[in-house]
């Protein structure tokens, strides 16, 4: 792909970040966390382009997506938030589910 394109490693990373910018895995404590995404997903899944629970809960929509998981090792729900080139509705998304999990 490098010699192909002519670029440096970093700037195909960077055009790949640029274009499905993404929250990171983000980790929260909860008390009752299966409710918590359960109570998320029946917010979410009837908007929803999909539904998919093979690891967690992962929904996706037209310009965004997040996954929402138990750990395996930690007392700890994992979310995952991506967009499609778009940093405000990003933080937007992120934001809005962190509120839900706390």
């Amino acid at each position: 792909m490098i010699s192909q394109r002519g670029e440096t490693l970093s700037k195909i990373v960077a055009d790949y970040v640029n274009a499905y910018p993404s929250s990171g895995e983000l980790n929260v404590r909860l008390e009752q966390p299966q409710q918590v995404i359960a109570s998320i997903l029946s917010r979410y899944e009837q908007d929803a382009l999909v539904v998919d629970k093979t690891d967690g809960v992962s929904v996706e929509f037209a310009q965004w997506r997040f996954n929402l998981r138990l750990s395996n090792t930690e007392p700890v729900v994992r979310m995952n938030v991506e967009t499609r080139a778009d940093p405000l509705l990003l933080r937007q998304k992120t934001d809005e589910l962190m509120q839900l999990l706390t």
